[in-house]
């Protein structure tokens, strides 16, 4: 069997090695001559798996190791009878630790505040779910706000209620166009005007949630702090919208070493119940033993003294801006960037809480 696979995927030879032939490609750049002869395709989000990409070649299965779909187009799949699966909540908890990183890094004294300050968190599945328990676990009070889930041990309110308290709002949605509730701007100049100046903004889930050109024009009157990890227009960055933003990172709020191996453990799950294999892997007897910082001490405490050593997002941050040329990040660094990146380990590896 040939298996098509991006190359930055984690532990891909430890999973699918027993099962033939392994071809690694650049996800973003991947062909249809890439893929004509495979049965198995294995990508992340920078794919894009549709009908150019999947016709006419010998494909039986399709797994994307990652929460979202919106770079699968399923109904070409289907039509061609290719199986496809993802990996939703695989990164969950690795990018509900980095949003809490960043609204410690951006105000450290937040630890502190417990119920003072108010998260609000729109879109409560995998992400955002995780996000409002370990949230809680720090003692903020935790706002939500979505339409198609209920938790009892959430406080649910309507969208403009939400961005007019929160002291910060956390997009966690995927990238939809139609229906009811569709997400693509949802953040827009109407929804900015809403929040207060000094409400913080952060984006890990898809970029085109929030429209840039609102976000700019926000910016430039409320000064307020925004942390995207995600852009409108990637891998295509400005230097306007770098120079005005706080924090930004490289699309790798979920890269973390547990989330990345859990995202392939699940499409390999997949793979075999397609195929009629055995499962019998598990990426934890692949993990490093990390240093115990939580071990028998408060989390606020470990959270003030060690989190810079836990992930030090500044450094991702610094990184990205390094990339700017002529005007823009460079797509090329930016690309680099996500390839080489050192995977964080989740605090559970540190001894730490997990949702």
């Amino acid at each position: 069997m040939k298996i098509v696979a991006d190359e930055n995927l984690a532990f891909t030879e430890y999973f699918f090695a027993d099962f033939g032939e392994i071809q690694q490609a650049v996800g973003r750049t991947l062909t249809h001559a890439d893929v004509q002869d495979a049965e198995a395709l294995l990508v992340r989000s920078v794919t894009q798996v549709n009908e150019q990409l999947i016709q006419n070649t010998s494909l039986k299965f399709v797994g994307s190791a990652t929460i979202g779909t919106d770079h699968l187009d399923i109904s070409a799949l289907e039509k061609h009878n290719i199986v496809w699966s993802n990996a939703a909540g695989c990164n969950a908890q690795a990018v509900a630790e980095y949003v809490i990183t960043a609204l410690l890094y951006l105000q450290s004294d937040l630890i502190d505040k417990n119920e003072q300050f108010t998260l609000g968190i729109i879109g409560l599945g995998n992400v955002g779910s995780r996000l409002a328990y370990m949230a809680k676990l720090i003692g903020w009070n935790v706002i939500g706000h979505d339409p198609f889930v209920n938790h009892q041990h959430i406080q649910q309110d309507e969208l403009e209620q939400l961005l007019k308290t929160a002291d910060a709002i956390s997009i966690h949605v995927p990238l939809t166009t139609t229906g009811e509730h569709p997400t693509f701007h949802l953040i827009n100049a109407d929804a900015l005007a809403i929040m207060k100046a000094e409400a913080i903004l952060i984006n890990s889930a898809r970029g085109p949630v929030v429209e840039e050109a609102a976000l700019i024009a926000d910016l430039q009157q409320t000064k307020r702090q925004v942390v995207l990890d995600v852009f409108e227009h990637e891998p295509e960055i400005s230097e306007q919208l770098l120079i005005l933003i706080r924090l930004v990172t490289p699309h790798i709020a979920g890269y973390s070493l547990e989330g990345k191996a859990r995202g392939t453990q699940m499409i390999y799950d997949a793979f075999c119940k397609n195929f009629d294999f055995t499962a019998d892997k598990n990426f934890e007897t692949q993990l490093p033993i990390c240093e115990q910082y939580f071990q028998n001490q408060d989390l606020k405490q470990v959270l003030k003294q060690y989190l810079a050593q836990i992930y030090d997002i500044a450094r991702d941050d610094a990184n990205l801006r390094a990339c700017l040329k002529e005007g823009k990040v460079d797509q090329k660094a930016f690309d680099y960037l996500r390839k080489t990146y050192p995977l964080r380990r989740e605090w559970a590896a540190h001894g730490g809480p997990k949702a």
